[in-house]
């Protein structure tokens, strides 16, 4: 869906990709900014601290307020208590990654085991535990029950913010499928 008064040719300079847990945020915000020149900028890398700590508020929105500074940038990540005041205001395109559940929870299946084999680290300090992501009734340890216990407040709080007079200068997107993903970056590539 646009936002009206959307330009349909051009995503704009400052863009927020939105949606749950493995939805392809990242992939395609960072795609997006390859494209355009931009700053990539990952809300998880900005949040997470060593040892799976969470940043103070304060200094979260500091670090916000700081990476969204430049006149370009794709953000990737939700974070809606903080970016609602200080990233969105400042956006003109927010994408929103609407994939369905089952997508989204075999994704995060096989993204866990990846990362758990390969030992990969996250932000340079963190691993991923998969046996954890099957545990979907602890949305604290599983990001497949986070996504869940989730699902429905962040759908409302993405459908509510595409109404928001105070957004009005944003053009929302709403992609339900790899399909579309594939079309809008096949567009902005055009568009370069």
């Amino acid at each position: 869906m646009d936002a009206p008064g959307a330009h349909p040719g051009s995503l704009g300079h400052r863009i927020v990709v939105v949606g749950p847990s493995c939805s392809g945020k990242s992939t395609l915000a960072s795609q997006l900014a390859a494209l355009s020149g931009a700053s990539f900028i990952e809300l998880d890398a900005l949040f997470w601290k060593p040892n799976w700590q969470e940043s103070d508020p304060e200094e979260f929105r500091m670090r916000l307020v700081e990476a969204h500074a430049a006149d370009a940038w794709v953000t990737a990540g939700n974070y809606l208590r903080h970016t609602l005041a200080t990233v969105w205001p400042r956006a003109d395109t927010i994408i929103w990654l609407d994939f369905p559940l089952y997508l989204t929870s075999w994704r995060v299946v096989v993204r866990s085991w990846r990362r758990w084999r390969s030992r990969e680290l996250l932000w340079g300090t963190n691993a991923e535990k998969f046996w954890d992501q099957l545990m979907i009734w602890s949305p604290q340890r599983s990001l497949i029950g986070y996504t869940i216990s989730r699902r429905r407040q962040s759908r409302a709080a993405f459908l509510e913010a595409m109404t928001d007079p105070q957004f009005r200068q944003v053009r929302f997107l709403r992609l339900t499928s790899q399909g579309e993903v594939s079309t809008l970056l096949a567009r902005a590539a055009r568009a370069v």
